[in-house]
């Protein structure tokens, strides 16, 4: 079959086309056609040799998928050869089949076209899990979504919106800004000209935002925590400003407020299918009934895979980015 493969090593490394050999399915898993890979920045740091596939994942990236079922492995009841289903996976998903414990997969939703459904698996399970499970937000509390419009923030600003906080969102310009309040963000500030500690206290009368969903990582810890309120949680959730970064302890003390950092990818089989099973009990009712929705910026062919991680390295892409075997 033919997969998306990683030729060369760190910064110059590229993505190729390569002709593979597919696994089979065992105990408790299913064999997939594939009809659409979402793309995601921790494919960008795998490509780069940072951020290696877990043991027994296939070597090139891949953390999501829709498609058809093919196959079914010894011990699956609850799938059928035929059915349309999306996946999350630990890896290979830039391929023309692949094999995933049936726990990790969910029917493809009502109302979503089975293509499309791909931009939904790792960020609706990656919001969905550091919103309500680890910040354990509540209806009417600020939710501060750093990077609105990406893969998982704009997927965070619906749920935020659909579980009855009130949205605050950063964008980079106008448009964007546009686009971030269509998905239910109450305040959008534009990251590029306002000042976002700023724009979130006078957004909450000077009280801050009860739950921080942060990309920044390292460079945003500093403003992150000034912008808590009392009580609030900050979740981060990426690295795209670096690793490490100050903490003012006396601050995070007077405000009673937690920092906690998780990842999707490194977490156990019956953590994943606990949340994968919380994701179709709570958040597939509001996919179908049209109140959270995929937010696709392009479909390309596996040949340009490397074109479809650009779009995400340079921040042209608003939602996901899907590769089409």
């Amino acid at each position: 079959m033919r997969a998306v493969t990683i030729s060369g090593d760190g910064p110059t490394a590229k993505l190729t086309t390569s002709q593979v050999e597919p696994d089979e399915p065992g105990e408790g898993e299913i064999l997939v056609d594939v009809a659409s890979s979402g793309v995601n920045r921790a494919d960008l740091l795998q490509r780069a040799g940072l951020y290696p596939p877990p043991p027994g994942a296939p070597a090139w990236p891949g953390l999501e998928i829709s498609g058809t079922v093919a196959r079914l492995g010894a011990g699956v009841s609850d799938r059928r050869v035929g059915d349309e289903v999306v996946a999350l996976l630990d890896g290979g998903g830039y391929a023309e089949q692949v094999v995933v414990r049936a726990s990790q997969t969910l029917p493809r939703p009502d109302g979503v076209d089975l293509v499309d459904a791909a931009a939904l698996p790792e960020a609706v399970c990656t919001a969905w899990t550091n919103l309500v499970d680890t910040a354990r937000l509540q209806a009417d509390e600020t939710l501060l979504v750093l990077g609105g419009s990406g893969g998982v923030g704009s997927m965070a600003v619906q749920l935020g919106h659909a579980l009855g906080a009130r949205v605050v969102a950063t964008a980079g310009g106008p448009e964007r800004a546009a686009r971030c309040r269509e998905l239910g963000a109450d305040v959008v500030v534009d990251h590029r000209t306002e000042d976002v500690v700023d724009a979130v206290r006078a957004a909450t009368d000077g009280r801050g935002a009860d739950v921080v969903l942060d990309v920044l990582g390292g460079g945003g810890l500093g403003d992150n925590v000034r912008a808590l309120a009392p009580g609030g949680r900050l979740v981060v959730i990426g690295l795209q400003q670096g690793r490490t970064g100050e903490l003012d302890l006396a601050r995070l003390m007077a405000k009673r407020a937690l920092v906690t950092g998780t990842l999707l990818r490194s977490r156990s089989p019956q953590e994943k299918a606990a949340i994968v099973e919380a994701v179709g009990e709570h958040v597939w009712p509001l996919v179908a009934a049209g109140r959270v929705r995929p937010v696709v910026h392009a479909r390309l062919p596996f040949d340009e895979a490397d074109r479809a991680l650009g779009m995400l390295e340079s921040g042209e892409a608003f939602g996901k980015v899907l590769l089409l075997p």
